[in-house]
């Protein structure tokens, strides 16, 4: 199953959003990837395993389950997150791109891949649908956490959970 959707940032036409620079959206998905369990439902803790300028390898834990990913950072452009499938859980990427058409917009393209298949009968093109809304509202979640730790003092904001 592919998926992908735009959450804008900043709104030139929306004065109540306060509006964010590129570099304070990359410094909260670069929080988002040292520390995802502020900003995932479930995700009991993170170990990086080993890290590079530009890469992590992450061990993450939720509940009895173990998953392992590996992060690849473009400095202020996008995060990539690879998850190798495993037979208890699904495979896939997500990248997460920051796109500045002009100065005063900022948008953030979220492109999901996963090994699911593709929606052939009813029940798997619902199945399909509530894994897109709920990659949707995981998104809006990590935009509005992202916003709180820009608008905040810099320190990390208060997990979801």
């Amino acid at each position: 199953m592919n998926f992908e959707h735009l959450i804008q940032i900043n709104d030139p036409l929306n004065p109540l959003v306060e509006a964010m620079t590129r570099e304070q959206l990359w410094e909260g998905l670069v929080l988002r990837a040292e520390q995802p369990q502020l900003f995932v439902i479930g995700l009991d803790s993170c170990t990086i395993l080993s890290r590079t300028d530009s890469t992590m390898e992450r061990e993450l834990h939720y509940g009895h389950a173990t998953v392992r990913d590996r992060v690849t950072l473009t400095t202020n452009e996008s995060v990539r997150y690879d998850i190798l499938a495993t037979a208890e859980h699904v495979g896939g990427s997500l990248i997460m791109t920051i796109e500045q058409p002009d100065p005063l917009q900022l948008f953030l393209r979220f492109e999901y891949r996963t090994t699911l298949p593709t929606a052939d009968t009813e029940d798997d093109r619902q199945t399909s649908e509530i894994v897109k809304s709920a990659y949707r509202e995981s998104d809006i979640d990590t935009v509005r956490l992202i916003r709180q730790f820009v608008q905040g003092d810099g320190n990390p904001p208060n997990a979801l959970h």
